[in-house]
């Protein structure tokens, strides 16, 4: 299993203080869309967590599941833009 390393970080805002993180590969994706998402269970959601473990599993090139999760974060109002 791959970590799935995006071409460019993607950053996002989280937390209750709103602390930027940049996320750099499918891997780490996963750990936060399966833990405290705002829009958890969204079609976007469910959409980017699919991308993201293909790609980790070499299914699905890297930047595609990173479209996936820019997606998602833009849908839950997270991404810094």
């Amino acid at each position: 299993m791959t970590q799935g390393w995006f071409s460019r970080p993607v950053p996002v805002s989280v937390g209750i203080a709103g602390s930027i993180r940049h996320i750099s590969n499918a891997q780490q994706a996963v750990e936060l869309l399966t833990g405290q998402w705002r829009d958890a269970g969204s079609a976007q959601h469910g959409s980017a967590l699919r991308a993201c473990r293909r790609a980790m599993s070499g299914d699905l090139p890297a930047d595609a599941a990173m479209d996936a999760f820019v997606g998602a974060a833009r849908e839950a109002h997270v991404l810094v833009e």
